[in-house]
């Protein structure tokens, strides 16, 4: 990429975005978590010795007025410590002060108890012992028992709902597929789904131990799947959710918890794969803008999708954004392999997403719609 392709964006930059910071990690992250209205956390997962890190956002992004482009590093350390391998996933558990992780070598499940404004550092607190499955990188959705507790597992087989402070199982999945699972979250107290590398979709009560699943047809399989959950509200009635399940050759299929067999919407995304391994592919709702999808893990870009046309028939839509930052912020410009690691919306300003790429760098972004510039932030 050359310097006068860098010169260009950053020029457009001006124009495409309302806010942009830019952070350096030491090392890369492919998990960015919600501690608070103005704090994530993050955790490196390639190094021996990785950093988990929570950090404050950066405060112009809350100051009134359009503070335009900002690449200076700003973000703020709160709370930090060090896990001794590599994290894989990371989830802040509802109402709590504390995360749970888990590693690439380990099935076990480490919690964290985040700190408080008078003490930095970061101290893991316990262990979850996973039992006889030797399954490590366990994808984690935190619970919404009044008592803190993580649903978790690595294929269907072992998924199962802990206690965090007693290790205590509460609820184990009766089934003995031994599918890959490649993410999961609850929908309420009770009942959660859960997505298949193979793309079929899991929806499960933590009051049965059955669970319902729901395949794919054979000419959408033979790649890897991700998906998104889209709810109203934290909590709320599987009815009014919708699941957007991404292949890795860009295949989105939409469909609605109250008939998950039959997708309300399709599309192919016209998308460059670049990590055949096909480890950080990324789907997301926003959380405060009707009908947007936000993708990525194919490259070192992340693309927003306005999903309000998309019909049954599956079409090859336009992304409404792409933010190419971290393309054009590596430092090593010539690196056709840097990819977007992971992302997640603010969940109530309706343009602002962070992104993390595997360069180490974390980007914080409210993008222009050129079609709609009327909607406040």
């Amino acid at each position: 990429m050359s310097s006068d392709e860098a010169e260009d964006w950053f020029m457009q930059s001006l124009t495409l975005y309302k806010d942009l910071h830019v952070f350096q990690l030491e090392h890369p992250t492919k998990t960015i978590e919600w501690t608070g209205e103005k704090s994530i956390c993050v955790a490196g997962y390639s190094s021996e010795k990785n950093e988990i890190l929570e950090l404050l956002l950066p405060l112009k992004l809350y100051a009134k007025g359009n503070q335009g482009l900002c690449p200076e590093r700003d973000f703020k350390v709160q709370h930090g410590g060090f896990s001794d391998e590599p994290v894989e996933c990371l989830r802040h558990i509802f109402g709590k002060r504390c995360v749970v992780t888990s590693g690439r070598h380990s099935s076990n499940l480490q919690v964290w108890d985040i700190g408080q404004d008078d003490n930095d550092m970061m101290k893991r607190t316990g262990v979850i012992n996973c039992g006889h499955t030797s399954a490590t990188g366990r994808k984690l959705a935190s619970g919404f028992t009044e008592d803190a507790s993580v649903l978790h597992g690595s294929t269907m087989r072992d998924v199962q709902h802990t206690d965090v402070a007693s290790g205590r199982m509460l609820y184990a999945v009766e089934t003995d597929s031994l599918d890959v699972v490649s993410g999961l979250q609850f929908v309420n107290a009770s009942t959660f789904a859960i997505s298949a590398t193979n793309g079929t979709l899991y929806v499960g009560d933590s009051r049965d131990p059955k669970i319902s699943h729901y395949a794919l047809s054979e000419s959408t399989t033979g790649s890897q799947w991700a998906f998104g959950l889209r709810k109203a509200e934290p909590q709320c009635d599987p009815s009014s959710c919708t699941v957007a399940r991404l292949s890795s050759f860009g295949q989105v299929i939409v469909s609605d918890l109250r008939n998950p067999s039959t997708p309300v919407g399709q599309a192919r995304l016209n998308l460059q794969q670049n990590d055949p391994s096909n480890e950080f592919l990324t789907v997301t709702w926003a959380p405060a803008l009707d009908n947007h999808l936000a993708v990525s893990g194919f490259d070192g870009t992340v693309q927003i999708f306005d999903t309000r046309s998309w019909i049954t028939d599956t079409q090859t839509p336009l992304p409404v954004f792409v933010h190419q930052g971290h393309n054009f912020s590596c430092e090593d410009k010539g690196d056709t392999s840097l990819l977007v690691t992971t992302h997640v919306w603010h969940p109530g300003r309706p343009r602002t997403l962070l992104s993390a790429a595997s360069d180490g760098s974390i980007h914080v972004w409210d993008w222009v719609d050129k079609h709609n510039e009327t909607i406040d932030k």
